[in-house]
């Protein structure tokens, strides 16, 4: 029986979660709603929270599943790729950022769009949340040794290498401080040309946004971390 039942929990708390994200990709995830889950799978309200605790905690699975199913995206990308071919292996992690968001936009709305009032994400997300640029970073580290060059100067702006100490120190990793804020530079590019196009910033801009996706990824690595054909 004990098996059993866990396998019925797994399947209905599955089925929540689908019923989840559906309501998210048509009401906006501020308004998901446990009680109307619950009506359209036949159940008490109070019997959902046999499953999860309240309407954070779901959110909070919703999202933490998000970012490994993106995590899972660029490091299929990378692993696919010759491991010295670091131009290959950029353009590929920067195009299967944009799949997946094409093929699951509001996942993507969750955990990149806007906050979701009077939620706070818990620590359970941050480990989840550093995957994808984890494969970013350890890029950014075979680039180097590899002999790349991030082709930017470090600005002169106030408290910059104190501050990118502690970016290093977060991130547990040992880059020349151009090559990291190239590449967290690029990245960040990576995501507002993204974003832009997923939330219609760009409709009246151009007709095959990929065209210009393509071109900015393969821009950015050449001039910012210095990748070249």
């Amino acid at each position: 029986m004990t098996g059993i039942r866990a396998a019925a929990r797994k399947e209905i708390s599955a089925e929540i979660k689908r019923l989840a994200r559906v309501q998210i990709a048509s009401k906006g995830a501020a308004n998901l709603s446990l009680r109307e889950i619950a009506r359209e799978m036949q159940m008490a309200s109070s019997a959902m929270y046999r499953y999860f605790d309240s309407r954070d905690q779901l959110l909070t699975e919703l999202i933490v599943e998000n970012y490994d199913n993106i995590a899972d995206s660029v490091e299929k990308a990378d692993a696919k790729c010759a491991r010295d071919d670091i131009r290959s292996r950029w353009m590929a992690m920067a195009e299967s950022l944009r799949t997946w968001a094409l093929r699951h936009p509001s996942d993507y709305g969750l955990i990149f769009g806007t906050p979701v009032p009077g939620y706070a994400a818990p620590p359970d997300t941050v480990d989840p949340g550093r995957r994808y640029t984890n494969v970013l970073l350890r890029l950014l580290v075979d680039a180097h040794v590899a002999g790349y060059v991030a082709t930017v100067d470090i600005p002169p702006a106030k408290g910059f290498v104190k501050e990118y100490k502690h970016v290093q120190s977060n991130l547990g990793i040992s880059l020349p401080d151009e090559m990291l804020l190239a590449g967290l530079a690029a990245w960040a590019a990576m995501f507002g040309a993204i974003s832009f196009e997923l939330f219609g910033h760009v409709d009246q801009v151009f007709v095959n946004p990929g065209t210009h996706y393509s071109a900015l990824a393969h821009m950015l690595g050449e001039q910012l971390l210095g990748i070249s054909n």
